[in-house]
């Protein structure tokens, strides 16, 4: 289970935008898979047992929160992430989670799980809890979503061209 940490914390972070409380979270999620290590099915992707858990984990604080409100600070959350180099297209990483970041929170973890953590669809759709089609077809609309929202950009320098409807690029959050 150790070698999966860094992709389990990596998530965590980008969902909470906090790096105490993934830490939290990463540190409780481990913890139950060790408690409930048993259920493990050997052969099984251990990385994505691990994500269910760690959203189960999250969805339970959260719930909890919601109960008993407390104040977040989630201004500037971005700023915490760490800057990096430019892309060799010129794009650069701010501009791209810039983008992301508007994506609804469903759209953002498929995203995540399926480009990042290079899941396939079968174990995204477990992680999430959700059907494969459903998994297919919210990362072809965050794809979308993210080709749109970044548009203007590639077109200001000489990439495509840029929208020239009033497309809203990023819809009310995907049904659950």
């Amino acid at each position: 289970m150790l070698p999966h940490l860094d992709a389990v914390f990596r998530l965590t972070l980008w969902l909470v935008r906090d790096q105490a409380e993934a830490e939290d979270l990463v540190q409780e999620t481990f913890t139950q898979a060790l408690q409930s290590f048993e259920r493990f099915e050997p052969g099984s992707n251990a990385r994505a047992w691990l994500l269910t858990i760690m959203r189960h984990v999250r969805a339970n604080k959260h719930r909890a929160r919601r109960r008993a409100p407390m104040d977040q600070d989630i201004d500037g959350a971005l700023d915490r992430l760490p800057a990096r180099d430019e892309t060799p297209q010129g794009l650069t990483d701010r501009e791209v989670l810039d983008a992301l970041v508007e994506l609804p929170a469903g759209f953002q973890e498929v995203v995540l799980l399926c480009d990042v953590e290079e899941l396939n669809y079968r174990e995204v759709a477990e992680v999430m809890g959700i059907p494969v089609g459903t998994v297919m077809s919210r990362l072809h609309r965050a794809r979308r979503l993210l080709r749109v929202a970044l548009a203007p950009y590639a077109a200001a320098h000489g990439i495509g061209e840029a929208p020239t409807d009033n497309v809203r690029p990023f819809p009310s959050e995907p049904r659950r």
